[in-house]
């Protein structure tokens, strides 16, 4: 059985039916987004979950230890991808999953979210839940393992709505390649909303806004 990530607990109402378990980026922490709680109005009360990635060594940072989901081998993120480092981070995340399952939380009322690294390991272990979840937010990310994800994807994981953003004028996590994984789960048959902004590796306030509609309507349907 795989240990609960540690984690920050957050709910914006009493007895929450609804959960989000938020996935931060390379090098940060469970805190990075933590702000979200009072910046999105949902109708409906919400607990937030923002786990804390594993600390490893990060090859493109000359091996430095710090908080990861995986390992990343070169500035072509999608090359040589850490295979082992993304499943056993997807486990960590059902785990989480799990969790909210146990407190009374239905899986079509849990929601992935994540930023860049974060987003990945969301839209991975999305794809491949046995039950179809809320929805997935995948901000400023791309579809890891692209080559083998529709073969592992769960027939039901094709009613798991996904929310994709990207900034055009990304560094980090390429315009192009977020687009390139946006047109992959479109072919594959997955509802995706896309939305782009003139923006870096980062979130804006537009986006925000978009994100919180967008959770509104998936949590009214």
């Amino acid at each position: 059985m795989t240990d609960i990530l540690p984690h920050i607990t957050l709910e914006s109402g009493e007895q929450p039916h609804h959960s989000i378990i938020w996935l931060h980026g390379l090098g940060a922490d469970g805190h990075d987004f933590v702000s979200m709680v009072d910046e999105l109005n949902l109708p409906v009360a919400v607990r937030y979950i923002f786990p804390h990635a594993p600390h490893r060594p990060v090859t493109i940072n000359g091996g430095f230890v710090m908080r990861a989901w995986y390992d990343i081998a070169r500035s072509g993120i999608d090359a040589r991808q850490d295979k082992e480092g993304i499943y056993g981070s997807q486990a960590a995340v059902e785990a989480l999953i799990a969790q909210e399952v146990a407190r009374g939380v239905a899986p079509c009322n849990i929601f992935l979210a994540g930023f860049s690294q974060g987003g990945a390991i969301a839209l991975h272990t999305a794809l491949r839940q046995p039950d179809a979840l809320g929805g997935v937010l995948a901000l400023s990310t791309y579809l890891p393992l692209s080559n083998i994800a529709h073969r592992e994807a769960s027939a039901s994981a094709l009613k798991t709505p996904i929310f994709m953003a990207h900034g055009r004028g990304d560094p980090v996590v390429p315009y192009a390649l977020g687009a390139a994984s946006r047109d992959a789960l479109l072919k594959f048959g997955y509802n995706v909303e896309w939305h782009e902004y003139a923006m870096p590796h980062s979130l804006c306030e537009a986006e925000v806004r978009d994100i919180e509609a967008w959770l509104s309507m998936q949590i009214n349907l």
